[in-house]
């Protein structure tokens, strides 16, 4: 009997195979599934390939019905705001198209949620903030673009933590996916933009000095360099 570590794997492995191909159109919507199908494919128990599909169901990108089976559902029903989704579609190779539609959704919120955090980000966030960017200069100098990337992540998750607005936390993921996604695809420079990083350190500095206009600015800026940088990337850059 399969250990539960081993039936996770085999669920998350499935998902992940599955929720792709369903992305990249090998599953296009309309096409109907089946739970024994789909084991057989994979090698797993009827188990493992439900577990699958329930989660596929939640996300909007499947509907079992019975008599019917398992249908690929539209992209209009898909839940876009799930990370793994947007993992997903950005393996599929949607990748320029799609990270400006997101840099796009970025614009509408973390600029306002800079402002919010320079009104209400405690001491404590504030030291956060100042670490994550001392860190991308130390590995954007270096070209560690792994540890450059989590210093980022970090960076962005405290901001929106600090704005104190529980919808804007809950989008922490989906910036992170966005951030994973340039340097796991190649579309980050081999050194990390100096003017982005500095960017980074006016947002901290502003939530720090409790300046909201200058900390919304400064986030827009961040913003609007990533998407250009993804629409010309540059990865000869220093």
């Amino acid at each position: 009997m399969a250990s539960d570590t081993t039936v996770g794997e085999l669920h998350g492995s499935v998902l992940t195979d599955l929720g792709t191909r369903i992305v990249s159109g090998d599953h296009p919507a309309g096409d109907v599934l089946t739970l024994d199908a789909v084991g057989v494919h994979y090698g797993v128990s009827r188990t493992v390939a439900r577990e699958a599909i329930r989660v596929l169901e939640s996300m909007g990108m499947v509907a079992s019905r019975r008599r019917v089976g398992i249908t690929v559902q539209p992209k209009e029903t898909w839940n876009v705001f799930d990370p793994r989704l947007i993992r997903w579609r950005l393996d599929a190779g949607e990748r320029t198209d799609f990270l400006l539609t997101l840099s796009e959704l970025r614009r509408g919120f973390e600029p306002v949620a800079a402002a919010l955090a320079a009104d209400r980000a405690d001491e404590h966030q504030c030291r956060i903030l100042a670490a994550a960017v001392s860190d991308m200069v130390m590995h954007g100098r270096s070209g560690d673009l792994d540890q450059y990337l989590l210093a980022d992540k970090i960076f962005h998750r405290t901001l929106l933590e600090a704005s104190g607005n529980e919808m804007f936390r809950a989008l922490s993921d989906v910036v992170g996916e966005v951030l994973a996604g340039r340097t796991h695809h190649g579309m980050m420079p081999t050194r990390p933009n100096p003017a982005a990083i500095d960017l980074h350190d006016q947002v901290a500095r502003a939530i720090r000095l409790r300046d909201p206009a200058g900390a919304e600015q400064a986030m827009r800026e961040i913003i609007v360099e990533a998407a250009a940088a993804v629409s010309e990337p540059d990865t000869d850059q220093e």
